[in-house]
């Protein structure tokens, strides 16, 4: 399993366009992925329950990546993080 936390620095937060563009980016991926954010745990796959989140600008999430690609996926959604929020 692979782990990282990222504080969020986009002033909009996670928003629509580019939440949904990684949601799409990550399907092929084969491992589970999940974001939380204080007690709540949410599928990285499914847009509404990430948008459901409210995860706003200043907020830290926790990333998990478990399964036989994790090091990729974690590297490439950990890039994105960066590159869009």
């Amino acid at each position: 399993m692979k782990k990282f936390t990222y504080t969020i620095t986009d002033p909009s937060g996670i928003h629509a366009r580019p939440a949904g563009v990684l949601v799409k980016a990550i399907k092929p991926f084969a491992s589970t992925c999940t974001i939380t954010k204080g007690e709540k745990t949410v599928d990285l796959r499914k847009l509404m329950q990430l948008m459901g989140m409210g995860i706003k600008c200043g907020d830290t999430v926790e990333i998990k990546v478990e399964g036989t690609d994790e090091a990729e996926a974690a590297a490439y959604i950990e890039n994105f993080l960066k590159e869009n929020f």
